[in-house]
């Protein structure tokens, strides 16, 4: 009977032993939440942060809506620029989410100018 339980003990004591270890080690994080970073995922990112400084959506860092036109303008005109010099070396793809991306947030600017003048 007790080397039946000293069996059971120090089972439990490797099971105890791994469970620690694996909660001490840093979990990596996963891969697949992770976006493919790619040049449509790029212009995007540039896009929601321009929107969030036009007030279009709010801030994540804090949830609220600020309107920063300087910044949305310097962000917009980067992805200006990024449209002029990718000319013709943009799939068909990336270049009709270059152009729509530019024309909304140009759109939501001059809105905006529009709306702090009066």
């Amino acid at each position: 009977m007790d080397d039946e339980k000293k069996k059971v003990d120090e089972a439990w004591k490797d099971q105890v032993a791994k469970e620690s270890q694996a909660k001490e080690e840093p979990k990596e994080p996963q891969a697949e939440t992770q976006p493919e970073p790619d040049f449509k995922f790029f212009i995007t990112s540039l896009a929601v942060q321009a929107s969030i400084a036009l007030g279009a959506m709010p801030n994540p860092a804090n949830e609220e809506i600020e309107v920063n036109l300087n910044q949305a303008k310097l962000i917009i005109d980067t992805l200006g620029i990024i449209k002029e010099k990718t000319q013709g070396n943009l799939n068909s793809e990336e270049d009709s989410l270059l152009d729509n991306l530019l024309y909304e947030l140009r759109m939501q600017y001059l809105s905006q100018a529009k709306g702090q003048q009066k």
